[in-house]
């Protein structure tokens, strides 16, 4: 465990069963999250990335099955837990000189989770409305987060909860109280949902496409919000989405995945200017731009679709829509990880010493040279 880390999700491996069979949608995940940092996990519907988030918090369907591996969450108030206590008594605790306390969310009982959701590890929805009770006034929804999770008299619940409903923006905290969701916009409605998540003072918050029912002026708004809480609180911080573009400017890490497994991680900058995998590069080349738009070429567009994970394929599975690069072995193996820098890591045979050295696709390599030249000029790079 590194020092700075806060979570470490280590081999999770998670299936379902449904009618066709078993279905296999967590295939073998691994990440880390480091105190006060941004974690993005893009890829395309399907990929994994939810049901990897739900993992942390806990609210996998009852269909789901926890085939292997381990979510280790590292944080002073796990001593309060029934299983670390249990832990401790065998004599099986996390408790060296100068470490962090530590659990495997995976092998803690509903008990236990009950007091981490919500209070340290919190998340939001993609759905405001799905997550608020339409018959319920806002203020009423923040305040029981409070009194039931924190214990506070609902006196000061309400004094906080008008507190957060203006550190997320919201105008008029006093009167915007005692009104009810179809009262607010989609925008202020999805600040409300984040003022209940940090209303227990969350170490963890996991966005899990928090702006994809926004326009995009609300979304950039929504972002600015987030971006400035995780500030302000130190939060650590895991962004699902389906769009690069809407992470561009406020993930410090990125993860890709497709079909159940990451595919390619790296700092942002890493992932925005020397992706490696032909995923990434998919998906890069996919995001629409003005310059690219202005030379009249259509916009690139993934060909295919992901695989059926009821039968995971055995080799690299973005292989069948990767005909321009996928090579003999991507079809009969899984490519490793290959390490590209300390921190940016891809699972392509394309990185393999013995690979034909090939190029990324000229048009993204054309935009990430427009992209560094803008930085230049501006004085970021």
């Amino acid at each position: 465990m590194k020092k700075d880390n806060v979570l470490e999700v280590k081999n999770l491996n998670v299936s379902f069963r449904t009618q066709q069979g078993i279905l296999k949608a967590v295939r073998g995940v691994e990440f880390e999250l480091r105190r006060g940092e941004t974690l993005a996990i893009v890829g395309e519907s399907g990929s994994g990335k939810s049901v990897t988030s739900r993992a942390i918090i806990g609210i996998l369907a009852g269909n789901a099955i926890h085939d292997a591996g381990s979510i280790y969450y590292y944080s002073d108030d796990v001593k309060n837990l029934k299983k670390y206590q249990e832990l401790r008594e065998t004599g099986n605790a996390n408790e060296g000189k100068g470490e962090t306390p530590a659990i495997d969310l995976m092998t803690i009982p509903e008990e236990d989770f009950h007091k981490l959701r919500g209070t340290k590890i919190s998340m939001i929805f993609q759905d405001p409305m799905s997550s608020l009770n339409p018959i319920m006034r806002v203020g009423k929804q923040i305040t029981e987060a409070l009194y039931l999770k924190m214990g506070v008299s609902k006196e000061e619940a309400k004094v906080r909860a008008i507190e957060l409903m203006r550190e997320v923006g919201i105008p008029e905290p006093e009167k915007r109280y005692t009104q009810y969701p179809f009262q607010f916009s989609g925008g202020m409605r999805q600040r409300i949902v984040i003022a209940i998540a940090l209303a227990n003072n969350a170490e963890i918050l996991i966005c899990d496409e928090p702006t994809t029912a926004l326009d995009v002026t609300t979304q950039g708004q929504i972002l600015e919000t987030i971006q400035r809480l995780k500030v302000e609180r130190n939060l650590s911080v895991i962004f699902i989405t389906h769009d690069l573009g809407v992470v561009a400017n406020i993930a410090d890490r990125v993860a890709v995945m497709y079909a159940g497994k990451i595919v390619e991680i790296g700092t942002a900058d890493e992932i925005f200017y020397n992706p490696k995998h032909p995923y990434t590069w998919a998906l890069l080349s996919a995001m629409p731009d003005l310059e690219f738009d202005k030379e009249g070429q259509q916009l690139f567009v993934i060909p295919g679709t992901p695989p059926d994970l009821h039968f995971p394929p055995v080799g690299d599975a973005f292989a069948p829509r990767n005909h321009k690069y996928a090579l003999d072995i991507d079809f009969v193996e899984q490519p490793p990880m290959f390490k590209i820098s300390d921190t940016h890591f891809s699972a392509t045979w394309l990185l393999h010493e013995n690979a034909p050295k090939v190029e990324m696709p000229n048009v993204l390599k054309a935009r990430i040279e427009r992209s560094l030249k803008k930085e230049k000029e501006a004085g970021r790079k």
